[in-house]
């Protein structure tokens, strides 16, 4: 039975909150800790990648735990439920700082945000790939999911537009509170209507394969290996590119007060993109129309190395482009993940959703790290001050925009030849079902 439009709305609902959170992480919280609180950005690059670290160890192991501990109130609401204060604490600890907090605080709060960001995705993203079996349903579930999610991001930037636009009040710090305390508000309210609005169900195989064994099975899974590794390239590009954002505007565009208003276009693209990335898997193949996102934005990013000085409008047509094409990066992913999950479950015998959305969240925060580092750790390279930004040379002006305009498209393309040939076409993925369904069958005739 398809899902009725309520139903895809609650559950897309929790994801408004957490992207508009996150958001400001990946794209003002760098600038913000180096510049106004003074930590060095080879410091600030150090300690962004050491938190993704740990999650080598948390990401896998949470999703065997929702995945094999059931709670009374099922396997995934719970979690969530658990991991919203954590989550608010963190937020409120990140972007409103006390005075004189530096590397420490950053560090302690990006750690505990990594862990709640864990407990909540996991079992919500594993959550969608349960709620239906079918190819292109889920693609709209997904769809749906992105779409809240592109609204949190825009949220996220038009409060503080329309503080600078109404109050004359700019800069990241003032975007980050106006942000955090928004946040804090919706959060609660939407997870509520999330847990309580949409089923969760409760026919499933728990997991119990031991984790290392589920892991050995989950990397023999070769269509599971193509789409993580395109999906790891494709983000860490994208994550290069989001914390040298408000860098490029900043420094290179002289305009870091207009900054929100770009980035407000970027999510409008973004969000009107989404439905037609969605429309057009149904009519190509889901990696079809992933690849055409790849080749879209990795061939428009170069043409930022064009602008300098005053040029910030002419910034618009490409950031319309590109943030179109990068409207079908979470919607086809996550839909394509969930057919994954089914030959897994064929293979095993069992449901473990959770383990693979694990996976995929540990590659996303690794590769949002990987890419945010790697951005960070070249300006460090290129010895760029953003304490006294008037000392940067014009070399250094250019080193910034290359990174930010150039570098990005060598691993979008790369991640247009991964994704390429990737084997789980509808056709295969009804294949997939029928097999599911007739050892389902088998198996209920054996237990009766």
């Amino acid at each position: 039975m398809a899902l009725n439009k309520k139903t895809l709305f609650y559950y897309g609902l929790t994801d408004l909150p957490v992207t508009m959170a996150m958001f400001p992480v990946l794209v003002f919280i760098p600038k913000f800790y180096t510049s106004e609180m003074a930590v060095p950005i080879a410091l600030a690059a150090t300690i962004m990648l050491a938190v993704r670290i740990s999650d080598v160890i948390t990401d896998p192991l949470f999703g065997y735990i929702t995945d094999r501990f059931p709670t009374p109130w099922g396997r995934r609401r719970f979690w969530i439920v658990l991991a919203t204060p954590i989550l608010m604490l963190s937020i409120y600890q990140l972007f409103m700082p006390p005075e004189g907090a530096g590397a420490w605080h950053m560090g302690i709060w990006m750690f505990f945000l990594s862990i709640a960001t864990t407990m909540m995705i996991i079992p919500y993203y594993a959550w969608a790939a349960e709620l239906s079996p079918d190819y292109n349903e889920r693609s709209k579930i997904t769809g749906v999911r992105s779409m809240m999610g592109v609204v949190g991001s825009l949220a996220a930037q038009l409060a503080p537009a329309a503080a600078l636009l109404f109050f004359g009040l700019g800069g990241s710090g003032t975007v980050l509170e106006i942000v955090g305390i928004t946040m804090l508000i919706i959060m609660p309210i939407c997870v509520l209507l999330t847990v309580t609005q949409v089923p969760e169900p409760r026919e499933y195989v728990s997991a119990q394969v031991p984790i290392m064994q589920g892991l050995k099975v989950m990397f023999t899974n070769r269509p599971f290996l193509r789409l993580i590794l395109a999906f790891m390239v494709s983000s860490t590009a994208l994550s290069i590119t989001t914390p040298l954002y408000l860098f490029f505007i900043t420094y290179v565009l002289h305009e870091e007060a207009k900054a929100i208003y770009m980035l407000s276009f970027f999510y409008l693209a973004n969000m009107s993109g989404v439905p037609f990335w969605v429309w057009l898997s149904t009519k190509i193949g889901k990696h079809r129309a992933y690849v055409s996102c790849f080749a879209v934005i990795g061939f428009a990013h170069p043409f930022y190395l064009l602008l300098g000085e005053g040029d910030f409008w002419y910034m618009l047509p490409i950031t319309i482009v590109t943030g179109f094409a990068a409207g079908g990066f979470a919607a086809l992913p996550n839909s394509m993940k969930a057919d994954v999950i089914d030959l897994d479950t064929l293979q095993t015998g069992e449901n473990r959703a959770a383990l693979f959305f694990s996976t995929y969240s540990f590659t996303a925060k690794l590769a949002g790290s990987l890419g945010g580092s790697i951005g960070l750790f070249g300006l460090a390279m290129i010895g760029f001050n953003t304490v006294t930004p008037e000392l940067n040379s014009p070399d250094q002006l250019f080193g910034l925009s290359f990174l930010f305009a150039m570098f990005p498209s060598l691993f979008y393309l790369t991640a247009c030849a991964i994704a390429w040939n990737y084997p789980i076409t509808e056709e295969k993925h009804r294949e997939l079902r029928e097999e599911l369904e007739k050892k389902n069958r088998i198996l209920s005739a054996t237990d009766s």
